[in-house]
């Protein structure tokens, strides 16, 4: 008598389920996946802490620092500390550099070690679009010296721009550490399958409603960026000087744009609530509907967060404090709506093995 083994060929959706090594099949070996998911966080956190000291340099005047200079700084590689807004530029210098090269580090261990396919890998490529379009537009910024006090509108359609592609930069560095975490392996061409018609319908709504929400929030970003740039230029000692430049006559387009910024915070907040209470009630998917959660009470924090700015006159601590809300808030929005953009289908579990009857 003998017990035969089953001769049913495993798949790679049985394979993925175990937590098999990536083999020929395409499945992501679960510790490679796992180690790139950690070190694209610290990338992203990283690039978080970069941004931040990018808007300390612009919040303080630091722009300058290194003259007409780039990448060189006052024309040496090592600059001697003239002053310390030579420090404080040189140092957002060599820290943007850093970050340059962990994305680059990022993209190599993607490709290294997920498999052809793997949506982490594409998110890298994004990233590195990004990170380099990021240096570009910084150079632009240095060598046009649209820096310091310079208050044409040639910065502010600049700042813009710059703003948008950090928002566009963390989103890749997100989902690149959100793919790596979620999922083992995903050529993602047969995983997007709708169950059924009615839930198709209320995926488009519910896409519709997000991709609403993404642009609001980039364009209140936009407009942030430009307000914040008006605070910096023109300082005022009191609310009421505030209030009374922008409504000025004579007021500058920055401090016209500085009063439509909480307006447009007020319509961007009705559609990020909006997009994150539809996810609760329609979306099935559990993390989605954590995340939603994690939208709304950032959002409100951020607003909040954004009056204060105001009523304390945008001292330079407050507006780094908001920025960084609005960032998280921007890579909250980004993951839940990846998570709410369509049903897919499930992978299907391991099925029990079971002996062959004995002969």
């Amino acid at each position: 008598m003998s017990r035969d083994q089953s001769m049913t060929p495993e798949t790679p959706e049985v394979r993925r389920h175990r937590g098999a090594p990536q083999d020929s099949t395409g499945v992501a070996d679960p510790k490679k996946r796992k180690a790139v998911a950690r070190f694209a966080w610290i990338v992203l956190g990283y690039n978080l802490l970069v941004v931040l000291w990018g808007a300390f340099v612009r919040a303080t005047g630091s722009g300058a620092g290194c003259g007409r200079h780039w990448p060189l700084c006052n024309g040496e590689v090592i600059p001697r500390p003239q002053s310390i807004e030579t420090v404080i530029e040189a140092s957002h210098r060599a820290t943007s550099g850093i970050a340059l090269v962990a994305v680059l580090v990022l993209l190599g261990m993607a490709f290294a070690r997920l498999p052809r396919g793997h949506r982490a890998r594409r998110g890298a490529v994004y990233a590195t679009v990004f990170i380099f379009a990021e240096a570009l537009i910084g150079a632009g910024l240095v060598l046009f010296e649209l820096v310091a006090q310079d208050a044409s509108m040639k910065r502010g359609l600049s700042m813009i721009l710059h703003l948008c592609n950090t928002f566009l930069l963390l989103a890749a560095l997100a989902l690149t550490a959100w793919w790596a975490t979620t999922e083992e392996a995903a050529p993602a061409k047969d995983e997007r399958k709708l169950v059924e018609e009615g839930a198709a319908r209320r995926s488009s709504i519910v896409r519709v409603v997000l991709a609403c929400a993404l642009g609001s929030v980039l364009v209140l970003g936009a407009s942030g960026a430009v307000a914040a740039l008006g605070d910096t230029l023109f300082p005022a000692t009191s609310l009421r000087e505030g209030i009374a430049q922008d409504f000025s006559p004579m007021a500058h387009v920055f401090l016209r744009l500085r009063l439509l910024h909480p307006v447009i915070a007020l319509g961007a907040g009705v559609l990020v609530l909006g997009a994150a209470a539809i996810v609760r009630t329609a979306v099935s998917s559990p993390r989605a509907r954590t995340l939603s959660r994690f939208v709304t009470i950032l959002f409100v924090v951020q607003f909040a967060g954004g009056l204060v700015n105001l009523m304390l006159l945008a001292p330079v601590g407050m507006q780094l404090f908001h920025l960084l809300l609005a960032d998280v808030t921007w890579i909250a929005l980004v993951l839940m709506s990846w998570e709410a953009w369509g049903v897919r289908a499930a992978v299907p579990a391991a099925a029990p093995s079971r002996p062959a009857v004995a002969a």
